[in-house]
């Protein structure tokens, strides 16, 4: 076989095999993770376990969805810069498409009484997924009582109106400042709201806006694609007003019955505030910066991962990430759990979630069914 036929033959694996897992890969970036170590290392043993680790620690070093800039550093690896693309494209149209299409059923058909029963019920089991993740990434990145201490004053500052990349940015450099000297509290106020003002103004649905809007969002998401959300609400609920905080909630519960990644919820929202050009704008701008921070960064990801000030940073900024979905989940569950039927699925989808190993598409589906039954007898 010529080279040309071998790297065209290895594209044509790398598009097979993100096709496949764009379409099937259901429960969030750490079932995505484990559904590639599978593919890719046990079955198809493109690389070393040893390779995958070390891409999935670059992955979660910079910005953007973890899980989608994983594929993008396994495509590169198996067939360059025409796999990179190739793999970024496989694994996130195939969500896009279906969120798109199940936009416009919402945009059409969302104010019925059956839409809104079936939502009625998905709610509450996006409050329990968020906060089921929450509690599973805790122990990995509060690692020390310091990084408590961090994430503490994370969450007031959230909790207070702080920016989300404000919040971010601030822990980290809090965290290399306090790993120093032991002293936190000289970085502190660097979390307080009066250190950084978001605009006030309400700006324009335009195509433009929109591409900045999301662009800006995914290059400085960092942490769990869940994060996205304290991200979604300060920019498009609190601060442009594009849209409600239930049609967020809505965006996120899309995005949990459907396969792929978390970050496909721009593609909802996209299409809710600008039709069909805004959700391929939407997706385009909140994918572009991570998969961008991959090209960059593949050649450095060793001496980033060794740099001790780098790691302190990154230390600090995973506990931001928790303490911005801990706020932002208390703040959506006011808006989902507003009986006891709700709550009740909200507690049942949690146990059954940490107790019970059971895939969140199956609870999605259930709280559909349960908000039906419900609102149908009522």
């Amino acid at each position: 076989m010529t080279l040309r036929a071998r790297e065209g033959s290895r594209v044509a694996e790398v598009a097979q095999v993100f096709l496949k897992l764009g379409a099937t890969a259901f429960g969030g970036p750490s079932v995505h993770v484990a559904m590639m170590e599978h593919e890719i290392v046990q079955r198809r043993q493109w690389i070393t376990r040893e390779r995958f680790l070390d891409l999935l620690g670059a992955a979660n070093l910079i910005p953007g969805p973890s899980s989608s800039e994983l594929a993008v550093y396994l495509g590169f690896e198996r067939a360059g810069w025409l796999g990179l693309v190739v793999a970024a494209t496989c694994f996130v149209l195939p969500a896009a498409l279906l969120v798109a299409a199940l936009a416009f059923v919402y945009v059409r058909f969302g104010a019925l009484p059956q839409v809104g029963a079936v939502l009625f019920g998905v709610k509450p089991v996006v409050i329990a997924v968020v906060a089921q993740a929450l509690w599973g990434l805790a122990p990995k990145a509060v690692k020390s009582k310091l990084l408590g201490a961090l994430a503490v004053v994370a969450c007031a500052g959230a909790a207070l109106g702080a920016p989300p990349v404000v919040v971010l940015l601030a822990t980290g450099g809090a965290a290399i400042v306090a790993g120093r000297t032991f002293a936190p509290r000289d970085a502190v106020w660097l979390l307080l709201p009066g250190a950084a003002t978001a605009a006030a103004t309400v700006a324009p649905v335009s195509l433009l806006a929109l591409f900045l809007t999301f662009a800006k969002i995914g290059a400085t998401v960092f942490g769990s694609g869940y994060v996205l959300l304290a991200f979604l609400r300060e920019d498009l609920v609190d601060r442009l007003h594009w849209i409600t905080e239930s049609q967020l909630l809505d965006a996120v519960a899309v995005g949990q019955v459907t396969p792929g990644p978390v970050f496909t919820t721009a593609t909802f929202i996209g299409y809710i505030v600008a039709g069909g050009w805004g959700a391929a704008v939407a997706t385009f701008a909140i994918f572009l910066p991570g998969f961008a921070f991959v090209a960059v960064t593949r050649p450095l990801v060793a001496r980033i991962r060794r740099s001790p000030t780098a790691s302190a940073f990154f230390d600090g900024v995973n506990v931001a990430a928790l303490a911005l979905m801990a706020v932002v989940t208390v703040q959506l569950a006011r808006s989902a759990l507003v009986d006891v039927t709700t709550v009740v699925v909200a507690v049942a989808s949690l146990v059954l979630l940490v107790r019970f190993k059971v895939n969140t598409t199956w609870l999605v589906l259930g709280g559909a069914v349960v908000g039906t039954v419900v609102r149908g007898l009522g």
